[in-house]
């Protein structure tokens, strides 16, 4: 069974850091890729940053460009989103999933951006 365990969020100042972590267990290979995902109230759920853990390559919304880095940890199916700078409009539940034959979804981790 593949699980995905989000954790690191919780309240940060606007322009803090915060560090996120995601674990994927139960593959018998490596996922093809390892994204983060958000969702605020009331607004759709959207790619924030996403790795191919064996090529490195990274991608990432406009909107957090600069600012959020997504890397791999020593287990390829270990993501980490370092969050710089972060503004109020960042507040949302923080999702990882893991993309292989099929996306597999975590619970979330909520991040709140308030002074």
């Amino acid at each position: 069974e593949v699980k995905v365990v989000e954790s690191g969020g919780g309240l940060v100042h606007p322009g803090g850091p915060l560090r996120l972590s995601c674990e994927a267990s139960g593959f018998s290979n490596s996922a093809l890729s390892m994204n983060w995902f958000r969702q605020a109230p009331g607004k759709e759920r959207e790619l924030v940053a996403g790795i191919f853990p064996v090529s490195g390559t990274t991608n990432y919304a406009d909107s957090v460009k600069g600012r959020f880095t997504i890397t791999r940890g020593n287990g390829r199916n270990t993501a980490y989103l370092e969050m710089n700078n972060v503004k109020p409009e960042d507040t949302a539940m923080y999702i990882c999933c893991a993309r292989a034959a099929n996306d597999y979804w975590g619970q979330g981790t909520q991040v709140t951006v308030s002074s």
